[in-house]
């Protein structure tokens, strides 16, 4: 056989080589999924839940059949490549399985999500290595919009939205008064509510302007400013859309401007940003239509394979104990038992009697499945003034049953109660107002006692009870809400001050309502 045809036989064999190479490794990489996926099954509909009900998430629907077409951009190119097995990238797949573990441990879904997905961002990584990964980094990266995450920012968007709004109304001499997130004119009283707080747009316009500045732009610095478009355009157009609301209203009634607001909103007003975003950048557009999203020669030059490949079963082996060891320790320690008492009842507080429950608007916190929750009215026997306590004791934490989240504690969702400030609390607590049509306004100030540690920030419990799920030890969760309400332009703090007063250390009570004391 001449020298030539020997090199030409090599050459054809090589792309055969390499097409087998890479369906051994996209074999293995399929299974590695498919394990994760069904081990982790439930976040994974979690997740799909939180896409297909709650229309912040919508979008998130779109993002896999997009992450489809960003491989298919670069299948060509990745064809150039070799994959391989690389054992630091089951470093990430460690990472991932033990951010799991904080969340499912602190009862936290943004954490259990995120771990989920980078477990099979790990899995990519290590079974078809490093340079593909290069090749692969944006739609990786892209991923990540996957994640159901935003509604932590929904206040300060209200913020936000509603001091635009103000700046807005002064340009257009509209007297206005803002109170929290209520602002109040000649034609009536607003709310900048958590769905005028433009969070679902902001999160879809992050989307769509990472994936934009991918496709459409090679220069960083255009890609940068773009992204920042992208945030502050939709933020200052959603403060221009709830002012608007409010001119309109002026100038006509407050019917009309409510149904304005949600056909136009609705229709056309994520149209007509997403289309000021376009035109913003469409003149900075720098990446030609043909040109190929990665360059797989560079890539492919760069490469460096090793001599011995490493042993697939012994690789997905040790992934499978990473992924699989926090599941195990956690349900072992989920079957410890932390009992509370068969019965609970309200506390005798000096100086104060125990009435019925008359509200001037209907307000009961919500504790989902805790093991026991009371609720009474007091009134002072001196003064006449009128509190409210409010008691929930958890024997554990666990999905479903949180003491702090969405939706737990004084915020009702769904309800007319809105929430209008944070407030000065007392030491060891969160103290808020809400806001109720009428207006009638409650305080409500919360604590929250686990671990030995009597709090009112949030991110003390989870923390508290993901080191009582990691490490052993009691899990017994107590909260204690005392609050009242008033339709005048007074202060109920009084009222709660003095009978927290009476009612001596809320510590004592936490553990006694729990069987701890």
């Amino acid at each position: 056989m001449t020298s030539a045809t020997a090199d030409q036989v090599a050459t054809e064999a090589k792309p055969t080589m390499s097409v087998s190479l890479w369906s051994k490794h996209l074999k293995l990489l399929a299974i590695a999924s498919l394990a994760i996926l069904a081990i982790f099954w439930r976040d994974g509909a979690d997740m799909v839940r939180n896409w297909w009900n709650i229309s912040t998430y919508n979008h998130c629907l779109l993002i896999l059949p997009i992450l489809y077409y960003l491989v298919q951009q670069r299948q060509e190119e990745l064809a150039k490549l070799t994959p391989q097995i690389w054992l630091p990238g089951l470093l990430l797949t460690g990472i991932a399985s033990f951010g799991w573990l904080l969340g499912e441990a602190a009862g936290v879904a943004l954490a259990r999500h995120l771990g989920l997905l980078m477990m099979l961002q790990g899995a990519v990584v290590t079974l078809l290595g490093p340079t593909v990964a290069r090749g692969l980094i944006f739609p990786l990266g892209f991923s990540f919009f996957l994640v159901p995450f935003g509604e932590e920012f929904v206040p300060f968007l209200q913020m936000v939205t509603a001091k635009l709004s103000m700046v807005f109304l002064g340009w257009a001499d509209i007297p206005a008064f803002i109170d929290g997130v209520f602002i109040s004119t000649p034609t009536g009283y607003f709310e900048v509510a958590e769905a005028c707080s433009g969070i679902k747009f902001l999160i879809a316009m992050l989307a769509y302007g990472a994936l934009v500045s991918n496709i459409c732009f090679r220069s960083w610095k255009r890609r940068i400013l773009f992204m920042t478009a992208a945030v502050i355009v939709p933020v200052l157009a959603n403060g221009i859309r709830a002012f608007g609301t409010m001119y309109i209203a002026h100038h006509t009634t407050l019917d009309f401007a409510a149904g304005f607001d949600h056909i136009f909103y609705g229709w056309f007003f994520f149209a007509f940003v997403l289309i000021l975003v376009m035109a913003i950048g469409w003149p900075f557009f720098d990446r030609k239509i043909d040109d190929p999203m990665i360059d797989g020669d560079a890539l492919s030059g760069k490469q460096n394979l090793p001599a011995t490949g490493e042993k697939p079963l012994k690789v997905m082996a040790a992934m499978a104990a990473i992924i699989l060891i926090p599941v195990i320790w956690t349900s072992a320690l989920a079957a410890q038992e932390s009992p509370v008492p068969d019965r609970i009842s309200l506390p005798d507080v000096a100086g104060w009697e125990r009435v019925d429950y008359q509200p001037l608007y209907p307000w009961q916190p919500v504790f989902d499945r805790s093991s026991h929750q009371l609720f009474g009215r007091y009134r002072n026997a001196s003064t006449g003034t009128e509190v409210d306590l409010s008691i929930a004791v958890y024997d554990r934490q666990e999905e479903g049953r949180e003491i702090v989240g969405y939706g737990q504690g004084a915020l009702v969702p769904n309800t007319r109660w809105s929430w209008n400030r944070d407030l000065d609390a007392p030491d060891g607590a969160v103290a808020i107002e809400l806001v109720a049509p009428g207006p009638v306004v409650r305080d409500v100030v919360s604590f929250y006692r686990i671990g030995g540690k009597l709090t009112g920030s949030g991110s003390v419990v989870k923390l508290e009870t993901m080191k009582s799920r990691i490490f052993g030890g009691q899990q017994q969760a107590v909260a204690i809400l005392v609050s009242s309400e008033t339709n005048r332009d007074v202060s109920s703090r009084m009222s709660i001050d003095a009978f927290l007063n009476d009612l001596g250390p809320v510590d004592k009570l936490a553990d006694e309502m729990a069987g701890l004391r």
